[in-house]
């Protein structure tokens, strides 16, 4: 017994020379220029920071969201993964508890006819593993970088879910708003038909034209026809996302959003804060470092105390004559001898998934940064164009105007106008697409910068 408190000493000594640390963030990242070159960032202000609902201003898409966030599938199984990751922290914590199981046991026992000995014993015994090498330690930091983990994948699919909630949303907004311009166009073919076919009959045009007339209307029933078959299937994308089974959506209208004039990204290092996807790379490298931290305390000795306590007569007499206390102690300490080859692959093993771990983290950094880049310059442009769409629509219906003049002087004819009336839904057509593109853009922004998780 003696040597082994002298083997207790002896270890307690050994850790003070630090078998155990903590992780600490590297301080090699590089978060400078991670948006690209060409974006300025003026302050730390985030759109990332704004609840989902200060940006999604639309009380049905609000009211869409609210389900999503309670009945989605994914979702709700992420939420059973933290529950998951919980128990399993409490069950590393109890780790450095001491076993106490109770083992009470009786015997009959007689030799050759003789009287029949009765013995019993009724006792707890306990033992207590040392965590002096901080191997106890490291798996319970490595619990906690999990519980870490699903915590975050959580926040990413609910991040994730709300940006589909609101593209699938916008889209059937769009899809709205390109139908409606669609049945205008439909009307505008149908009555060109009919005035190509006086003019054939008056002998001012042919066959060709009404054909190539009745083939535009054609075209654009049939586009028609595609646009309700889109609206079905966002519809039923959406329905999915909210655990319905497919069913019209409610919903309002595209030119009625409302979003801020400007937003800012803030700066790259608050992507270490907001988005749960790089918290989560961070915390599986976490969960490295400590798995390395464990496989080196491989190398050093096991010290478990361990005893028994309790009552027993083993003397034989009768069970209901008083017995007598039994107690044990032991102490033991187990060095591995014949392990170290194996001890060495498992801390390569360690090192090496360590390096992989980091190397993923710095990309998942990488990959928000082209993501915040791609999202800013795709809202950027949408919103030119969609300024740009407005001055040609301006000048489009300037020219309509005045071939609807002209022609009631009788110095152009209906095909000019018709002609006019076609450019400008086309050009209707293309605004209805760069505006959902600005909203997209929004959309895209604000999932890209870690938002929708307040």
């Amino acid at each position: 017994m003696k040597r082994i408190l002298l083997y207790t000493l002896f270890a307690t000594t050994l850790y003070g020379c630090g078998t155990y640390s903590a992780y600490h963030r590297p301080d090699n990242l590089q978060t400078d220029g991670l948006y690209g070159t060409g974006v300025i960032v003026a302050d730390t202000s985030n759109i990332a920071s704004l609840s989902w609902k200060e940006l999604f201003t639309d009380p049905k898409l609000q009211a869409l969201i609210e389900e999503g966030l309670q009945t989605n599938t994914d979702l709700r199984i992420a939420f059973l993964k933290v529950e998951e990751a919980q128990a399993t922290l409490t069950s590393a914590r109890l780790a450095f508890l001491p076993s106490v199981s109770l083992n009470p046991q009786g015997s009959l026992s007689s030799f050759d006819g003789t009287k029949t000995v009765k013995t019993y014993s009724l006792g707890a015994s306990a033992s207590w593993e040392l965590d002096i090498f901080g191997k106890l330690r490291n798996a319970k930091e490595q619990s906690k970088a999990r519980l870490e983990q699903s915590h975050y994948y959580r926040q990413a699919v609910q991040s994730q879910l709300i940006a589909s909630i609101s593209e699938c949303y916008y889209t059937l907004l769009m899809l709205d708003k390109q139908i409606a311009i669609s049945e205008r166009t439909i009307g505008y073919w149908e009555e060109n038909v009919r005035t190509v076919k006086a003019l054939k009959e008056a002998g001012t045009t042919n066959e060709q034209a009404v054909a190539q007339s009745e083939a535009n209307l054609t075209a654009a029933r049939s586009s028609l026809l595609s646009l309700k078959e889109q609206v079905n299937q966002s519809e039923n994308t959406l329905c999915l996302l909210l655990g319905r089974t497919p069913q019209c959506i409610e919903r309002g209208v595209l030119d009625g959003q409302q979003f801020p004039e400007s937003l800012s990204v803030g700066i790259p290092l608050q992507l270490l804060s907001y988005r749960p996807d790089i918290r989560q790379a961070e915390a599986v490298l976490a969960e490295a470092f400590y798995a390395t931290g464990e496989a080196r305390s491989y190398f050093y000795p096991s010290i478990t105390l361990s005893g028994t306590a309790g009552w027993t007569n083993n003397s034989g007499v009768s069970i209901v004559n008083p017995g007598r206390w039994l107690f044990n102690a032991v102490g033991s300490l187990v060095q591995p001898l014949f392990n170290r080859g194996t001890n060495i692959a498992r801390l390569k093993i360690a090192k090496a998934q360590q390096e992989e771990v980091l190397l993923s983290f710095q990309q998942a950094l990488l990959d928000a940064g082209v993501e915040v880049n791609e999202a800013l310059t795709a809202w950027q442009t949408a919103k030119q164009k969609s300024l740009l769409d407005r001055q040609e629509i301006t000048h489009l219906q300037r020219a309509l105007h005045s071939a609807e003049q002209t022609m009631k002087h009788g110095n152009t004819t209906y095909l000019e106008v018709l002609t006019a009336q076609q450019s400008l839904l086309q050009a209707e057509l293309n605004a209805c697409q760069d505006a959902f593109s600005e909203v997209l853009g929004i959309v895209s922004l604000y999932h890209a910068l870690g938002g929708g998780n307040k």
